[in-house]
């Protein structure tokens, strides 16, 4: 179990990180079926003044990239490093699945649906069982990031649970351009947090097997805001200011495909829709086919399928609405 003893010592996976020290600790698993160990990166940086103790996660479908560069940055440019607390970075936490470029763990489960585990269930829950009871205790505050699956590009936006004070003012420092109302999954990382009363952000940006620098920047800035609110950011980093607010969505909807066909897409993502605008073209190959998309709402538009072809009733936008 991982633990802070009275004179300010962290024990994690049973290695002992003092004040002022720093640790790479390898987090093993399992192993491949050929026996080659698999194991986990946690990069931890702690101050010598005493602080909070700040969790960031990606990675934990294997597949989304964003995330992982998002903590990549904050370890590349020494964010980690804080005036006072412990922040612990584990910027890929589904090896397997990014070993593969796949979402599941190797069992074919999704350990975003498996917290908080069991000591003898599959594989995937083995590993969140281990990541609850000798990572979580430890952390007074958690940031996961992740991006949208497949081809739905998510634009950059802090997912938190209604009617929580506590987690909308995080979400307010972190200023992401959206912050959208979201009910817990169960089983999921974020579920579990909750479960052991530990506040957690949920960041999700860009799509899966992708890379984009605006969506990287919106996450690392926004870490920075948070450390810088929590008086952990070095005094040598200057705090990233961005003026627009962040915009609430409470309510959302989805504009699906009414025929199948080839896409193409008018809007870029983010932007504020009229109900009726026309946002997008669905084709055939053949050129004797042209329907056009309109939204269905107004509202701004935080998800689009960027997918070439679509068929007949997917989800091609997600549209936030009025209450």
């Amino acid at each position: 179990m991982a633990y802070i003893d009275k004179k300010n010592v962290l024990t994690i996976l049973e290695q002992r990180i003092k004040p002022g020290e720093s640790a790479r600790i390898n987090f093993n698993t399992a192993k491949l079926f050929t026996t080659s160990p698999v194991e986990v990166p946690i990069i931890i940086e702690r101050s010598k003044n005493p602080g909070p103790i700040i969790l960031l996660t990606a990675g934990i479908h294997g597949d989304e990239i964003n995330g992982i560069e998002v903590i990549r940055q904050i370890i590349a440019k020494k964010i980690n490093k804080p005036k006072k607390g412990t922040v612990i970075c584990i910027p890929v936490v589904n090896i397997f699945g990014f070993l593969n470029l796949t979402r599941e763990f190797p069992d074919g489960r999704d350990l975003n649906r498996m917290f908080p585990g069991s000591q003898n269930g599959a594989l995937a829950s083995r590993f969140a069982y281990q990541f609850v009871q000798e990572i979580l205790p430890v952390a007074d505050l958690c940031l996961d990031f992740h991006t949208g699956g497949a081809s739905r590009f998510n634009a950059s936006q802090i997912r938190i649970r209604k009617n929580d004070d506590e987690l909308m003012k995080y979400a307010q420092i972190f200023n992401a351009p959206f912050t959208v109302y979201s009910a817990n999954i169960a089983k999921s990382f974020r579920d579990a947090c909750a479960k052991m009363g530990k506040p957690i952000l949920l960041f999700e940006g860009g799509k899966s097997l992708d890379s984009n620098k605006n969506i990287a920047k919106a996450g690392v800035e926004g870490t920075m805001r948070i450390l810088s609110h929590l008086e952990m950011l070095q005094d040598s980093i200057e705090v990233p200011v961005k003026e627009d607010k962040t915009i609430l969505i409470e309510q959302s909807a989805w504009v699906r495909a009414k025929y199948s066909g080839l896409l193409h897409i008018k809007i870029p993502i983010g932007k504020a829709v009229e109900k009726g605008e026309y946002i997008a073209i669905i084709t055939d190959p053949y050129g004797e086919f042209r329907h056009k998309v309109k939204a269905n709402t107004t509202g701004y538009v935080i998800n689009v399928n960027q997918a070439p072809i679509v068929y007949q009733g997917d989800a091609i936008f997600h549209i936030s609405k009025h209450a």
